[in-house]
């Protein structure tokens, strides 16, 4: 799944391409939204909420988006071949004079009043990447279950926005902290911190990199690298399930770098 720091990238790219620009067509692929007409708006700006993308236009309406597992927008000038996948993975299609934004596999799509956007997105804790992240409260949210796992409570938006399995995963390594270990033991301020500078960091990267090692197969210290050793110690990285389904997501870890107690 997307990141915050990919969705903000996207955003970044759709603000550079389409902001301040007018809509000349706009074609809608879901069945809600299928005799919508954007055309003659203009594009005021694209920013990012956490994992979600709010495509704000001209009188005070707000295309929603999400990516979750594997949506995506492409940016494409006019007779340009598309490559994001087949025809009928678009969902939306918004052309201005010089570019096409085409989302791809977009499982949230919908038009929101741009003043009641709160509706969607705000249930989010703060955003790991805004300028004005309110630290305090995403510690105090994350403080507010003790007893539930760290890797629960990084990973529930509701707590701070933008941190998905990669960076929860890596973060837990970096911090010597087992998959399960209660919020009540864990340095909150740390934990919270690391995940902010990672984040940030690969902000201007098309991959995401913790080790500083930007090449593949050695951008991780265990996600993703069950069975394989520990860069660390050598130690058989392991995996398993962690979370209610069927938002449950795989942790990895070293048994050794990251003791249960």
């Amino acid at each position: 799944m997307p990141e915050g720091d990919t969705v903000w990238r996207a955003c970044r790219r759709l603000d550079q391409a389409l902001g301040g620009q007018e809509l000349t067509r706009t074609d809608f692929r879901v069945p809600s939204l299928a005799t919508t007409d954007l055309s003659g708006r203009s594009v005021l700006e694209v920013v990012a909420k956490g994992k979600h993308l709010l495509m704000r236009l001209s009188a005070g309406v707000t295309i929603h988006s999400h990516l979750r597992m594997d949506g995506s927008w492409h940016l494409y000038r006019p007779g340009e071949p598309w490559r994001g996948g087949a025809d009928h993975q678009v969902r939306v299609v918004l052309e201005t004079a010089g570019w096409l934004a085409v989302g791809y596999r977009l499982p949230v799509l919908e038009l929101v009043a741009t003043a009641a956007e709160d509706t969607v997105v705000g249930h989010l804790g703060p955003d790991l990447l805004s300028p004005d992240f309110d630290r305090a409260l995403a510690l105090a949210n994350l403080a507010a279950e003790p007893e539930r796992t760290i890797s629960e409570a990084l990973l529930d938006q509701r707590n701070l926005a933008g941190i998905g399995n990669f960076y929860r995963t890596e973060v837990c390594f970096l911090l010597g902290l087992h998959p399960w270990r209660p919020v009540a033991s864990v340095d909150l301020a740390a934990a919270v911190d690391l995940s902010r500078r990672l984040m940030k960091a690969n902000l201007g990267h098309a991959a995401q990199v913790t080790t500083g090692v930007d090449r593949p197969g050695q951008r991780s210290y265990v996600f993703e690298r069950p069975g394989k050793p520990c860069r660390r110690c050598r130690t058989t990285i392991l995996a398993a399930p962690i979370g209610e389904p069927p938002r449950e997501r795989v942790s990895y870890w070293c048994p050794n770098c990251q003791p249960e107690q």
